[in-house]
């Protein structure tokens, strides 16, 4: 009657609080979710949830599931990492490296997660990279890349993890503070301030500026986040960051944050690995982890597709 699948839809739909974006999670269409859900509710003669509520409410009997979930899912993780050492899978070495700056919030997390479960394997992130890290991977230089610009390169397949939108943050007393959303033009009287980074890697040029062919009046430089919110605060420029990224200084009221126009610019971050590493359990399983810990300890992220879909 009771199906893993079930538990698993339940902790999306908790974790998501919305039908649309649990269907996402799991790889359901919204119409195969819910026809899911309720032929469970009918099985069991019980709702799980209320309806039409945001974040969804769940029933005594729906936060009765979500315990055994808890309790299920992870201990199976945990027997298939053991089976998976039985079987010999256990050696390994994991180098990884990292385009985007913003990413040691969620990364830092899951590697130490990773290493609780597989001791064995070396992890690395090797600094001071002199070389292009997406060619690096066919090279076998590295192992793994995060990265938000998939390149096609023959034996390397991109892993989604997760999509993001990119904001422009601004300080409170700005004059685009009052607004909905900001257009390219805007931008144009403004000190942009960057990471320091090629232009074409980042989605503020690329996929906002490029296209409307504007040019900030300035761009200036800085290595940490915590640097740009400071000049940012300060009324010194503007800076474009993924939404996760804003989210401490959003809640502190440091600064503004607005969608990059109408529609917002969405991104979708990749973990990028040779073909012949995907089979590998432990490569597996640390694609796994970073997606779960992404949605765990990051806000407003949601499920990715392929390449393609992005």
């Amino acid at each position: 009657m009771l199906e893993l699948r079930h538990l698993r839809t339940l902790i999306a739909l908790r974790d998501t609080g919305s039908l649309v974006e649990a269907a996402e999670r799991v790889h359901l269409t919204q119409s195969a979710l819910s026809h899911q859900i309720k032929d469970l509710e009918s099985r069991l003669g019980m709702p799980l949830f209320a309806r039409k509520t945001r974040p969804v409410s769940f029933t005594r009997a729906g936060e009765r599931l979500l315990t055994l979930a808890e309790q299920v899912l992870p201990q199976l993780r945990l027997a298939e990492r053991d089976l998976a050492r039985l079987a010999g899978h256990e050696q390994g070495r994991l180098h990884m490296a990292i385009e985007c700056h913003s990413c040691f919030q969620w990364l830092m997390p899951t590697i130490d997660h990773f290493r609780d479960h597989w001791p064995e394997v070396e992890v690395d992130i090797p600094s001071g990279q002199n070389f292009d890290l997406l060619p690096g991977l066919t090279r076998e230089a590295l192992d793994l890349v995060i990265t938000d610009n998939p390149e096609p390169l023959p034996g390397v397949h991109y892993a989604p993890l997760f999509r993001y939108e990119g904001l422009l943050a601004v300080a409170k007393q700005h004059a685009l503070a009052t607004r909905s959303w900001v257009e390219p033009s805007d931008l144009a009287t403004e000190t942009l301030i960057v990471y320091p980074v090629d232009h074409s890697r980042l989605d503020v040029f690329t996929q906002f500026l490029d296209p409307a062919g504007v040019r900030p009046q300035e761009i200036r430089s800085a290595e940490l986040t915590v640097m740009m919110m400071q000049l940012v605060a300060s009324g010194r420029g503007v800076c474009a960051l993924p939404n996760w990224a804003l989210t401490e200084y959003l809640e502190r009221d440091y600064v503004k944050a607005l969608p990059l126009g109408k529609d917002g610019v969405w991104s979708t971050l990749y973990a990028a690995v040779r073909e012949d590493n995907l089979e590998l359990p432990w490569m597996e399983d640390f694609i796994r982890t970073a997606r779960d810990t992404s949605f765990a300890v990051l806000s407003g992220v949601k499920p990715a597709g392929t390449p393609e879909d992005a």
